[in-house]
């Protein structure tokens, strides 16, 4: 993986073998949108309800603002993975609620392009951003959580070393109902301390 800033220090961009992974930016309003149009009903059962206006450009374009000044002052960090050269995103990555002192962990969330599923990308995207988090970031841990019922993230993030912490029962209100969630963390690797 290679990582590239711009002169500002805003702008993150990864390199995978197969990925560019760009934080969310200015031009990332049409693409977003675009993306989770596509993808309404296959995220239906793993995410919040949405409003219409959420598959409106005039929901993404004050989005993407707000993306960027949660990045500028590190509360967190939204990723969008396309092919290189192209413009379709395949996988969104974030890390919210960042949280530094004693605590120094973020929480992940990530989807992937139904066209895309099984294919590796979700893994590759979400392995570049926690290694940069370690990396660039200095974090100690990283939390996610995914439905019992959701085979492929649960994979996922054991491809990724993630390990399983707990149950929380009525975790979250997805897709009508209040969802259980197995709750993961992937601490950074001891030689990697600072």
């Amino acid at each position: 993986m290679s990582t590239t800033r711009s002169a500002s220090g805003s702008s993150v961009a990864l390199a995978t073998k197969r990925l560019a992974i760009h934080a969310i930016g200015a031009t990332h309003a049409t693409p977003l949108c675009e993306y989770h149009r596509r993808n309404e009903a296959h995220l239906a059962r793993w995410e919040p309800e949405r409003s219409p206006d959420f598959y409106t450009l005039g929901y993404w374009t004050p989005y993407v603002a707000a993306v960027m000044g949660e990045a500028h002052v590190g509360a967190g960090y939204r990723f969008v993975a396309t092919r290189p050269g192209e413009r379709s995103i395949v996988a969104c990555v974030n890390l919210t609620g960042v949280v530094r002192g004693v605590f120094q962990a973020a929480t992940l969330g990530y989807s992937v392009d139904e066209a895309h599923q099984g294919q590796g990308y979700g893994t590759e995207a979400v392995g570049a951003v926690t290694q940069w988090a370690f990396d660039l970031l200095g974090l100690h841990r990283i939390e996610a959580s995914y439905q019992p019922a959701n085979e492929r993230s649960g994979r996922l993030l054991r491809a990724l070393g993630f390990t399983v912490e707990g149950y929380a029962r009525d975790y979250l209100f997805i897709d009508g109902a209040w969802r259980d969630h197995v709750l993961t963390s992937l601490v950074r690797p001891k030689a990697n301390v600072r």
